[in-house]
C-alpha cells in the first residue's frame, strides 16, 4: 500500500501542475517522477525503462523514416510504436479502467495485428499506404495511454492477473523494439546510399575468433522448457522430459569468413546441399550471398551504415535454407532445439545484446549463445507435449503460428537483454532473412 500511495501522491501532483494554465507538463517528466518515486525493479518502474527505451530506439529518425514500408514483412516504425501502445488500451485499460476516455477508436482496426478473436485489421502489406495517423500523433497516443497506464498501475498493481498481464505486454513490447530495428533496417536498405540508422553505435572490436570446435552435449532423458513459476511465453511451457541421442555441438557461431569459403565454393550452384523448397527460391530470387552483403562480398550494410565485411563476425541474414545447406557442406548439421536449450542451460545469459550498442554481430570471445543471432535450429516450431496456450485473445500470440515455421534460440544482438531466457523460442518461416538469423553447427557423436 505505501509503493501504490507514492505512485498515486506523485501522479496526482504532475495532473495538478498540467492543469495549470500555460504550463505544459510533457509526459517524460511525469515518467522521470514516476521512476524517482518508485522502486527500480517495481513493475511501474519496469513500465517506465521499456517504454522509453521503444523511443529512445528511434532518435536518430526524421519523420520520414517512420513511414516506410519497404516488403509485407515489414512495417513502419511508427506503426509498431503505435501497435505496443494499443495493447495496453486494448488489453488492459479496456479491461481494467472504468474511467479510461479511448484516445480513437478508429485505430483498433488499424492497430489490429492478428487478433482475430476481438475483431477485423488493416492488411499488413498495406500498413506502409497509410499516412494517418501522423507520427505526432503517435507520440500523443503513447503518451495518452501511458498515463492513463500509470494511474491503473499504481491501483492494481500487486493483483497477480494484473501484473501477468503487464508482462505480456512489455514482453510484447520488446518483441517489437527488434522488430523495429531490424525493419528500419530493411528500409534503409533499399537507399542505394545505404544510410546510417545510428550514428552513436559502439564500433565492433577488431579480434580474431577463437577455432571452431564440436563439444559434446548432454544426451540421455533430459529435461527442457521454462524451469519455475516466474513470467515466460505461454510456448516455453511445459517444462517436459526429451530423449537426447548422443552429440556434439559448435563451439561458437559461424562466421563471416567460413560462411565466404561455402560462396567461394559454389555452394549456391550445388543442388545436392538443398532442400527442393531452398533449391527453388535461391534461384527464383537470385540468391548468391547472404541479405545485406556487397556484390562484390567485400562489404555489408548495418544499422551503422556500410562497412567492410568482417570476416570473424557471425555470419547473419541468411534464411534456414542457407543455414542447412551450409551445414550440409560442412558435414554437420544444424542442432535440435532441446540440444541448444540443454548447452545454453549451462551459460549465463550474457553476450552482444540490444545494451551493447553493436546493433550488429561481433568477433566471439565465448560461446556466444546468446545474443549476436537467432540461432536456426533443425526443430519445426510445434508446441511442446501437453501445451495449453494463454487463455482468451492472447492465446493467439503463439499456437496458431505453430505451423511451417522454423525454431529460433539466443537471441541476437538487438535483442533486449532482459527479454532473454535459456528457454526463449522464437519462430520464423525457413526462407525468411531480415531479421538477425545465423548458424550453429551440430553433429551426432559415432
Amino acid at each position: 500500500m505505501r509503493l501504490i500511495k507514492r505512485i498515486l501522491t506523485t501522479a496526482e501532483a504532475l495532473r495538478s501542475l498540467s492543469g495549470i494554465p500555460g504550463q505544459d507538463i510533457q509526459m517524460a517528466s511525469r515518467k522521470d517522477a514516476v521512476q524517482a518515486a518508485v522502486p527500480a525493479d517495481s513493475l511501474a518502474a519496469r513500465y517506465v525503462h521499456i517504454r522509453n527505451a521503444t523511443v529512445d530506439l528511434c532518435k536518430h529518425l526524421e519523420p520520414e523514416d517512420y513511414v516506410v514500408q519497404s516488403m509485407p514483412d515489414v512495417s513502419p516504425t511508427k506503426w509498431h510504436l503505435a501497435h505496443v501502445t494499443w495493447f495496453f488500451e486494448r488489453f488492459v485499460l479496456r479491461e481494467y479502467s472504468k474511467k479510461y476516455n479511448w484516445f480513437d477508436e478508429d485505430l483498433d482496426y488499424v492497430l489490429n495485428s492478428y487478433f482475430y478473436t476481438i475483431g477485423g485489421m488493416y492488411a499488413r502489406p498495406n500498413r506502409g499506404l497509410l499516412t494517418r495517423p501522423t507520427v505526432k500523433e503517435v507520440m500523443a497516443y503513447r503518451e495518452h495511454v501511458d498515463s492513463a497506464m500509470l494511474d491503473l498501475i499504481a491501483e492494481k498493481s500487486g493483483d497477480k492477473d494484473f501484473d501477468f498481464l503487464i508482462e505480456v505486454g512489455l514482453s510484447h513490447e520488446q518483441q517489437h523494439q527488434e522488430l523495429i530495428l531490424t525493419d528500419i533496417k530493411h528500409v534503409f536498405s533499399v537507399n542505394p546510399a545505404w544510410p546510417t540508422v545510428n550514428p552513436e553505435l559502439t564500433p565492433p572490436p577488431d579480434r580474431e575468433s577463437p577455432p571452431h570446435e564440436f563439444r559434446d552435449g548432454p544426451s540421455g532423458i533430459q529435461e527442457i522448457g521454462h524451469k519455475d513459476d516466474s513470467y515466460c511465453f505461454d510456448n516455453e511451457l511445459p517444462r517436459h522430459p526429451e530423449l537426447i541421442a548422443e552429440h556434439q555441438i559448435g563451439s561458437r557461431l559461424i562466421n563471416n569468413g567460413e560462411y565466404l569459403d561455402f560462396i567461394r565454393d559454389d555452394a549456391y550452384s550445388d543442388p545436392k546441399l538443398w532442400h527442393s523448397d531452398g533449391w527453388a527460391i535461391i534461384n527464383r530470387e537470385g540468391w548468391s550471398r547472404p541479405l545485406y552483403w556487397a556484390e562484390g562480398l567485400d562489404a555489408e550494410f548495418t544499422l551503422g551504415g556500410k562497412r567492410e565485411l568482417d570476416l570473424q563476425a557471425p555470419v547473419t541474414h541468411v534464411s534456414y535454407y542457407e543455414a542447412y545447406a551450409y551445414a550440409k557442406w560442412a558435414g554437420a548439421r544444424l542442432p535440435s532445439e532441446a540440444e541448444w536449450e540443454l548447452a545454453a542451460d549451462e551459460e549465463k545469459i550474457s553476450g552482444n545484446l540490444q545494451e551493447s550498442n553493436y546493433w550488429q554481430p561481433i568477433a566471439a570471445t565465448g560461446s556466444q549463445l546468446f545474443g549476436d543471432v537467432w540461432e536456426w535450429t533443425s526443430s519445426a516450431y510445434l508446441p511442446y507435449p501437453g501445451f495449453v496456450p494463454l487463455p482468451g485473445a492472447l492465446g493467439e500470440s503463439n499456437a496458431k503460428f505453430m505451423s511451417n515455421q522454423m525454431s529460433v534460440r539466443g537471441g541476437s544482438c538487438v535483442t533486449a537483454t532482459d527479454h532473454m531466457r535459456t528457454s526463449v523460442r522464437s519462430f520464423f518461416y525457413p526462407h525468411q532473412r531480415w531479421q538477425f538469423l545465423g548458424i550453429r553447427l551440430a553433429k551426432d557423436s559415432r
